[in-house]
């Protein structure tokens, strides 16, 4: 288990931090997932969907203004798709487009990247993403409100300067209707979906440790949780967020009300990073408690970030000792509700969870 820091990460929640942003303490504007950042060096931003499809598969597409972990640059957009197959086969593709390639609304979500789009109302998405061999074509219907973790605005805090990491899950739940070839054959299926939105002023190893993110359906349930912990510069300090619904209805978002534990940990053979089998998120209001855990059964990726760096870029962080790296794992989803200590609900599902280690390896479990 890991406690809070000294404070220097917080998550935006006054009444003058929304009147500064601009938005309501509760409803989502459509603004808030079009372009909420400028392109100039240490800003970046993406737009990321997911889907867990009833055929086994599951599929990742993000849209980026620039790769996450270097941002130091100009504009430099790119795609990346993902797909898992239920068979275990893995296609990951990226493609990196020029500048005059790109292009984003700043009144809401219409993203585009050469011939690739992500655009959007809050309520129905369509994705359309195609590189070299592998292609998709995804239509994405909401079915819980868009939502923040308050604000959704984190700051980190250093010798009197606040740098920013965003985010805004902007779809929780939705219906996922998605078509995707690989070489010359074609699937159709529909699932679980679910997109966000994130940004942020400096590259976010400089102010992270770790965090792990996990999404997934269960039952009536529906949940969005992650565990971050800052960098040492900002105390190693913590951060939960945690969304739980009910038939599309928010239930229970109070962070203060939710303990994360991490426990079966063990270090990742490609990575060196400590991973843990068991991840649980325990809320706890008056006699009534809900138990989320995800159990590890596989890790579908991980990858070292140095690897998606041009050359001199990986000699250069080679040499100055970065090695994050990113882990995607599959396994199955618990919820389960306690009134008065006794279990009064329980439903498990397949889940996908992430876990990204920008810092050294440290066990504190």
């Amino acid at each position: 288990m890991a406690g809070k820091g000294i404070g220097q990460l917080r998550l935006a929640n006054e009444a003058a931090d929304y009147k500064k942003l601009g938005i309501d303490p509760v409803n989502v504007a459509a603004f808030e997932d079009g372009q909420r950042i400028g392109t100039e060096r240490g800003c970046y931003e993406w737009w990321y969907f997911d889907a867990h499809l009833d055929n086994g598969s599951t599929i990742v597409i993000v849209f980026y203004t620039k790769p996450s972990i270097s941002p130091e640059g100009l504009l430099a957009p790119c795609v990346s798709i993902n797909i898992t197959l239920a068979d275990g086969r893995v296609y990951e593709k990226i493609y990196n487009a020029h500048p005059e390639n790109f292009s984003a609304s700043k009144n809401g979500c219409d993203v585009t990247i050469g011939e690739n789009h992500f655009i959007g109302d809050l309520h129905h998405y369509r994705i359309t993403a195609a590189i070299d061999n592998v292609s998709v074509d995804v239509d994405l219907s909401s079915e819980v409100r868009p939502w923040r973790p308050k604000s959704g605005h984190m700051y980190f805090t250093k010798d009197g300067k606040e740098n920013l990491f965003a985010w805004l899950p902007s779809v929780p739940q939705g219906v996922a209707k998605v078509t995707y070839k690989i070489d010359q054959k074609e699937f159709y299926a529909t699932g679980s979906g679910y997109h966000d939105h994130n940004w942020g002023d400096i590259p976010m190893q400089s102010l992270m440790q770790d965090w792990y993110w996990a999404r997934a359906q269960a039952g009536p349930y529906t949940v969005i949780a992650s565990y971050i912990t800052a960098a040492e510069a900002y105390g190693y300090d913590t951060q939960i967020i945690y969304m739980l619904a009910r038939d599309g209805k928010i239930i229970s978002d109070d962070d203060s009300k939710v303990t994360f534990v991490a426990s079966q940990v063990a270090t990742d053979s490609k990575t060196g990073k400590p991973v843990a089998d068991l991840t649980q998120y325990f809320y706890v209001d008056g006699n009534a408690r809900y138990v989320v855990s995800f159990e590890r059964e596989k890790t579908i990726w991980q990858a070292p970030f140095v690897d998606y760096l041009p050359f001199w870029k990986r000699l250069a962080a080679k040499l100055v000792g970065f090695d994050g790296a990113y882990h995607r794992f599959t396994g199955k989803v618990v919820v389960e509700k306690f009134e008065n200590d006794v279990s009064v609900e329980r439903f498990e599902a397949p889940a996908i969870w992430e876990l990204m280690y920008f810092g050294k390896a440290r066990v504190v479990w």
